[in-house]
């Protein structure tokens, strides 16, 4: 290290703040500080400035540690539960926002992959940022939710998705990590069955290397309490166009075998026989026809020169969810639910017929309007109509909820504690306005899958009830596998400095 480069310092900021609330208000955090964290400005290399906050950070993580308190890296606070809370000292890393691509020296000579799209990333890096930035070099995330407020390292750490069929979640295409795991170490993880990138990077980072296809996939959900990822290595695919559709269909044998299958014979989708790279369904519980909004999404290669898709009046973009625009639905009489629910579908969710954009322009969102509730749970695909009758059951016996009902899928994941677990699973989402009324419909529903046996998990940056002996039957021994890595990664102190309470009630946090 230069003389130059030892001299570069973090900027650290105490905001004065003893509380926090999270982006979509569903609770407010008291804690003992918010400390803001830049990178260092002047002179010195974007990778020296890089390494210089791997040292802030640490120096951080050594206060906690000496102050015995608990200590969490903060990012765009999109999370509606309380994955990243801590009652000690929160870390806003989100104006942590380099990025850098790999030389050929840089990466591993048995690599196989496209090495032209690997692209190393600061944590604080939201998906929007990156969206714009791959664009300009010609490159597109190979995935993401239909909210990119997110930063990176928060949406990987909770297992955001969207619904690209064959592709995964956000986490499935990483590649290789920086965590900080105390105030002394620091490793680069990546899988020792894929090496990605040369020794020499590693070195560059003034990081341990670690080469373990157990650690890294037990790393890649962990919502922070592996310590504190410092940069991502992601997997990046050539520019490409989406064209989207958006069509009421019948909510008839062909959409329902299609929901508990993907088989999308018999549907006439815009596509026809072509498999589309996104498949979503949105069902409106007082539609006035018994129909459900189909969303199709079919990959194209880039070109220059088409329509770009627009923003609304509303500000809504094509590819936003539900959970965009359904808090507008306020905490109504029950006689009032099903007329408000549907005249802001009407306003918000118009049909759509191949509008074209990239990723990023599709899925734009980093808005919420209103105060929402939102939970989404894992289960197996044949299991889907099973819990729409069900869902659609409280609501005509108990109801009405304020709530819509969407589908979406993902490829299974490897990640040890993915709450994207089933081959491959089917997302069961119900957004509606934050209300008791919301709420006590998501509590029937998770009673009732239980009760039911209908095997599921939770989304882990969503709402959920849950305690340590439902998540033990969700995960089985993997959650001993994941408590084996974070103990092997982690000495007794740091894994009591990140630690939470959201951790204890999920018995996630045992020493």
């Amino acid at each position: 290290m230069s003389e130059q480069a030892a001299e570069l310092q973090s900027l650290v900021i105490d905001t004065r703040q003893h509380t926090w609330t999270n982006k979509h208000q569903t609770y407010t955090q008291k804690l003992l500080g918010i400390y803001d964290i830049w990178n260092p400005t002047g002179d010195g290399s974007p990778l020296e400035r890089y390494n210089a906050t791997t040292r802030g950070l640490q120096e951080l993580i050594a206060d906690a540690v000496m102050d015995r308190i608990h200590l969490r890296a903060l990012g765009g606070g999109w999370s509606l539960s309380g994955a990243p809370a801590t009652d000690g000292r929160l870390v806003n890393t989100k104006p942590l926002n380099l990025y850098f691509r790999l030389t050929p020296e840089m990466v591993h000579a048995g690599y196989t992959g496209d090495a032209a799209g690997l692209h190393f990333v600061q944590c604080g890096c939201t998906i929007v940022e990156l969206n714009a930035r791959f664009r300009r070099l010609g490159r597109s995330l190979k995935t993401s939710g239909a909210s990119n407020g997110q930063t990176i390292a928060g949406a990987l750490s909770t297992g955001t998705h969207g619904s690209a069929i064959d592709t995964g979640a956000i986490h499935d295409t990483v590649a290789g990590l920086h965590l900080l795991v105390g105030p002394q170490r620091h490793i680069w993880l990546e899988r020792a069955s894929r090496p990605v990138t040369s020794d020499g990077f590693a070195r560059r980072l003034g990081a341990e290397l670690v080469r373990d296809d157990a650690l890294f996939d037990a790393a890649l959900v962990s919502f922070g309490s592996f310590g504190i990822i410092h940069g991502v290595l992601l997997e990046t695919d050539p520019l490409f166009l989406l064209k989207m559709y958006r069509q009421r269909l019948p909510l008839d044998r062909a959409l329902r075998r299609a929901l508990d299958t993907l088989d999308f014979s018999g549907l006439a989708l815009p596509g026809g026989a072509e498999r589309p790279y996104h498949f979503q369904v949105v069902v409106n519980p007082f539609a006035p026809t018994h129909s459900a909004h189909v969303i199709t999404l079919y990959r194209r290669p880039f070109r220059p020169g088409y329509s770009r898709p627009g923003i609304d009046l509303d500000g809504m973009g094509p590819g936003d969810d539900a959970a965009a625009f359904i808090g507008l639905v306020t905490d109504l009489a029950p006689p009032a639910i099903p007329f408000a629910v549907n005249q802001v579908l009407s306003r918000a969710y118009r049909d759509i017929h191949g509008v074209e954009g990239t990723l990023g322009e599709i899925f734009t969102n980093t808005t919420i309007r209103g105060r929402v509730a939102s939970t989404a749970m894992g289960l197996p695909i044949s299991r889907a109509t099973e819990a729409l009758d069900l869902v659609q059951d409280f609501n005509r016996e108990s109801g009405p909820f304020p709530v819509l009902i969407a589908f979406r899928y993902v490829k299974q994941t490897q990640a040890t504690l993915g709450w994207t677990r089933f081959e491959p699973t089917c997302v069961l989402e119900l957004d509606g306005p934050l209300s008791d009324r919301t709420l006590s419909l998501y509590r029937r529903v998770w009673a009732a899958l239980r009760e039911r046996g209908i095997p599921h998990t939770f989304h882990w940056g969503k709402q959920l009830e849950l305690g340590a002996e439902a998540v033990r039957e969700m995960y089985g021994d993997a959650i001993d596998r994941w408590l084996a890595a974070r103990n092997t990664l982690l000495d007794a102190e740091s894994r009591r400095v990140f630690s939470n309470r959201f951790q204890e009630e999920l018995g996630l946090a045992a020493p």
